[in-house]
């Protein structure tokens, strides 16, 4: 790996014990027990983004997460670094090149400890869902391939086992957002990242079914009074109405959920 294509890395630089002496005021350092979204992407300037901000961004400071970026620009071929060439066979538009991925993709893997899955964020892939981010959250991170243009050479997907995995059925201009939607959606579930380790276990898809309604001061507004039965300080009461609400949102509005729990 070359000084211009080392991963930029963001997070608390709490280094893990080793026996072979490394450069502490490197920005790449090895942060112990964090777990790690690696990211290979032509924008590595779109991270942290959003994930910087509050409890995320908070969690990234302390060291409960890291986040590694990829500049696929880094790995481009000859003088103007490029990365991508006209597709095979004719069409519109422009495909990531397998030389340029390949470099990229083995300076990742070579990095990625532990249990870490390798993903394409690409509209053909499996939806993203709770269960995912569940299961996400249980590996030592995730190594999360960026497309841009018309996707990338298939032959990379095929040779380093890459599954695809979709933010939704729509099509966009790279997968750089899709990547901070997963990784939010894990981060959040890590011990210690937010401050009331029942928050996750309450929201909506922590059962299979949508969140009940949630309400707070003022007790009257615009003449619309926050339920009785969530002032009565019955706990009793307030658990089946905020299950029987959770039910007939599901049934209402994501009946396809809805018949899943009833299989």
């Amino acid at each position: 790996m070359t000084d211009a294509s080392k991963p930029k890395s963001i997070g608390r630089k709490t280094i893990r014990p080793t026996f072979t002496p490394r450069e502490l005021m490197t920005d790449t350092p090895d942060l112990a027990g964090a777990w790690t979204a690696q990211i290979i992407t032509l924008f590595p300037q779109a991270f942290p983004g959003v994930l910087g901000e509050s409890l995320m961004g908070k969690a990234l400071k302390d060291g409960l997460w890291q986040l590694q970026t990829y500049d696929l620009r880094d790995y481009g071929i000859g003088k103007h670094k490029n990365v991508d060439d006209t597709p095979a066979g004719g069409g519109a538009g422009m495909v990531l090149r397998a030389d340029v991925l390949e470099a990229a993709i083995k300076d990742a893997r070579a990095a990625a400890r532990g249990v870490m899955p390798i993903f394409y964020l690409s509209p053909r892939g499996k939806r993203i869902d709770q269960a995912m981010a569940r299961s996400l959250a249980k590996t030592d991170g995730v190594t999360l391939l960026c497309g841009r243009f018309e996707g990338v050479d298939e032959r990379v997907l095929e040779h380093f086992g890459i599954q695809e995995i979709s933010l939704g059925d729509f099509v966009m201009t790279g997968g750089e957002l899709a990547a901070q939607a997963l990784i939010d959606a894990t981060v959040r579930l890590l011990p210690g990242v937010l401050g009331n380790a029942d928050s996750a276990v309450e929201e909506s898809f922590s059962n299979g079914m949508l969140e009940h309604p949630q309400y707070t001061k003022p007790a009257l507004w615009n003449d619309r009074p926050i339920p009785e039965v969530l002032q009565s300080g019955n706990h009793a009461k307030i658990a089946k109405w905020r299950s029987d609400m959770s039910e007939k949102i599901t049934r209402e509005r994501r009946p396809d959920l809805w018949d899943k729990l009833k299989k």
